[in-house]
């Protein structure tokens, strides 16, 4: 196993693609060909962290938070980023942040956290847009299944809960194949009308790659036609937050204490409410004051999340917010990307730090 086989598994999960322009996910440091037999899942990468997977002789650290987020400029002894990159390389660990990309996957740890809370029915609240693209193909009507099946197995035609969707239009083509052409049906110099499919389906943008080397290798043709537009449509399986339903409505009062006992947190700030009943509820993983307009114009009755500000809870209006703390409603990351990653290697040792890495305390 290489550290660039743990990335590429982690990357089917939560592709780079979906992070945030300011955020810094992937392989920070290391050598992508090294070889790894063990690897440390951590919240946060501190120096405490790096120490235990240099003490635990892991060859990886996976981390939510990427510990160089804004740049480094320079790299001056006495820093954490310093004793973390000098640890790093003087035992050949590689160190790996996995953060906006996961947060922005449908199966992510919105979803996780979601779940915990016992909320069904889940729709991303945000979706991304400019991440959609459309591609366009013809080909011979006998060679349409083939192609199409390509196409899927590449990533292509996933609507929601659906895949396999895709467009399909019957017509013809026309083409004249040149002295030096070695067409699969016509004559060379001879004008041809071929029967053939128009076939569409929607991809995300970053498998466009995937998709057309997929096309080549299935179309029997020698020049392959096709056409790849960008779309403005959200992208229903990627993007922030999540909203649902409660599997069982609670009066709001016995919605923050249940809350407050699936977290594990003695406190949490919330807003007043008028709602008698929560029943649809919104949550967003780490900071999600940004998502506040969001849930009430879905229809939320409740919104999850951390790090709320004085005015965001004054500008609430009739949406009850609870604030449950950035780590805490983080917490649960570790264990949901070691179990990932045990799913895709069994025999690969995952270990998950022991490590308390929550800067606020309560007293």
């Amino acid at each position: 196993m290489k550290i660039k086989d743990v990335c590429s598994e982690l990357e089917k999960w939560a592709p780079l693609a979906l992070q945030e322009d300011y955020d810094n996910s992937g392989l920070l440091v290391g050598d992508p060909g090294a070889e790894v037999t063990k690897v440390l899942v951590s919240l946060d990468l501190t120096p405490e962290v790096i120490g235990e997977a240099v003490e635990k002789k892991c060859q990886m650290v996976i981390s939510h938070h990427p510990f160089i987020f804004r740049g480094l400029k320079k790299i001056i002894a006495g820093t954490p980023q310093y004793g973390i990159i000098r640890e790093a390389v003087m035992h050949g660990i590689g160190l790996y942040a996995i953060h906006t990309n996961l947060d922005n996957s449908a199966s992510g740890l919105n979803r996780f956290l979601c779940e915990r809370m016992g909320i069904k029915d889940l729709e991303v609240l945000s979706p991304k847009r400019g991440l959609l693209c459309k591609l366009a193909t013809f080909c011979p009507s006998d060679h349409a299944d083939r192609v199409r099946q390509a196409l899927f197995d590449a990533g292509a035609g996933h609507i929601g809960n659906y895949d396999s969707c895709s467009y399909n239009l019957e017509g013809f083509g026309t083409f004249r194949p040149s002295e030096n052409a070695n067409p699969f049906v016509g004559e060379k110099n001879l004008l041809h009308r071929e029967p053939e499919v128009r076939i569409e389906v929607i991809f995300p943008a970053y498998l466009e790659d995937a998709l057309t080397s997929a096309l080549r290798a299935s179309h029997p043709y020698e020049e392959v036609a096709y056409d790849v537009y960008p779309l403005a449509n959200g992208m229903p399986l990627a993007g922030a937050g999540m909203i649902g339903m409660l599997e069982n409505p609670l009066p709001a009062n016995d919605f923050l204490e249940m809350v407050k006992e699936r977290v594990g947190i003695p406190v949490l700030r919330h807003t007043s409410h008028s709602a008698e009943m929560i029943r649809k509820v919104a949550v967003c993983s780490g900071s999600g004051a940004f998502l506040i307009a969001n849930a009430r114009r879905s229809g939320a009755d409740a919104y999850i999340t951390g790090d709320l500000k004085y005015h965001d809870f004054q500008e609430s209006g009739s949406l009850l917010l609870a604030d449950i703390g950035h780590y805490e409603s983080e917490q649960w990351v570790k264990q949901l990307i070691s179990s990932v990653l045990n799913q895709k290697f069994p025999n690969f040792a995952v270990l998950i730090s022991e490590k308390e890495t929550n800067p606020v305390k309560y007293l």
